[in-house]
Order: C-alpha cells, then structure tokens, then sequence
C-alpha cells in the first residue's frame, strides 16, 4: 500500500476531490496547511504599510491506498490541481507497511 500526501491551492481541493471520486477513491484526510517554496511568499500593502507575507495558505490532501491505483491517483490529482503558475503544490508517495481499522481490526486493504 502506498500513502499519497499532496500539497496544493485551497481552491482546487473540490476538483481534486471529484477527479479522486472519479477513480473510485473514497477517502481522505484534509488538514489546512501554510508554506511556501519557490515562490517564497510576496509583499501585501494593507492599510498603507507594505509587509510580507511568507507562509501561503495551502491544503494537505493524505490517501493512503493500493499499490494498483498510485498512477490513477496521482494523474487525477496532478490534472485536477494544475494551474500552470507557480505554487502548484506538490504530491509525495511513501510506503505504508501496515492499516488497522480501530473499529472491525480489520488489517490491510480491508480496512482501507
């Protein structure tokens, strides 16, 4: 099994999460996040005194699934979340040794 963690806009995580629906993923954990990378931030004016604003808002999408639907995943969120400008976001994949459903005990794919 793998665990998908993508980082992207706040504003596509409804059209990643209908482009994940689509493959036939069912769940996922969303956390709000802020960062930044390359774009490292800008400066705002507000109330005319001009600061920077270092950490963007972004959102953490977590998946974990099998092995088979990794590429299917990835795909659907790389075209879902794309904007071509810069502070796209980010996906990492890692391996997931073992899933227990705390409910049933229910271990592996069964209890994702």
């Amino acid at each position: 099994m793998k665990k998908i963690e993508a980082i992207i806009k706040p504003f596509k995580l409804d059209e990643v999460k209908e482009a994940l629906h689509e493959i036939g993923l069912q769940g996922m954990t969303v956390t709000e996040a802020k960062g930044f990378g390359r774009q490292k931030g800008h400066t705002e004016l507000y109330r005319g005194a001009e600061y920077v604003v270092d950490f963007l808002p972004k959102v953490k999408i977590e998946i974990v699934m099998e092995d088979a639907l990794v590429e299917r995943a990835i795909e659907a969120i790389t075209n879902a979340a794309r904007t071509g400008r810069i502070g796209d976001g980010k996906i990492f994949v890692s391996n997931i040794e073992e899933v227990i459903r705390i409910r049933t005990g229910e271990t592996g794919g069964e209890a994702v």
